[in-house]
């Protein structure tokens, strides 16, 4: 078995709105040395074993997971022994 950690997050491109109000939130509580904040997504899969796990998650992140005309993505694959 798999678990898959996904990391999605908007491009370097991509206006951040909600990652600038954090960031000025952050500001006005006096944590100043805060540069910038960029939000995203963070999930966790299980897979059963399969053949070629690279290949089926950047297929899952291209088709669902990220919108690749905004967004990119990582991802760390962890082999999970026992269960």
């Amino acid at each position: 078995m798999y678990k898959v950690k996904v990391f999605v997050t908007l491009k370097e491109s991509v206006l951040d709105p909600q990652g600038s109000a954090v960031k000025n939130s952050l500001h006005s509580l006096s944590y100043d040395e805060v540069e910038d904040v960029r939000i995203g997504k963070y999930m966790e899969l299980m897979l059963k074993d399969t053949v070629n796990v690279d290949q089926r998650i950047k297929e899952m992140c291209e088709k669902l997971l990220a919108n690749t005309v905004i967004e990119d993505y990582t991802y760390e694959v962890e082999e999970v022994v026992g269960q």
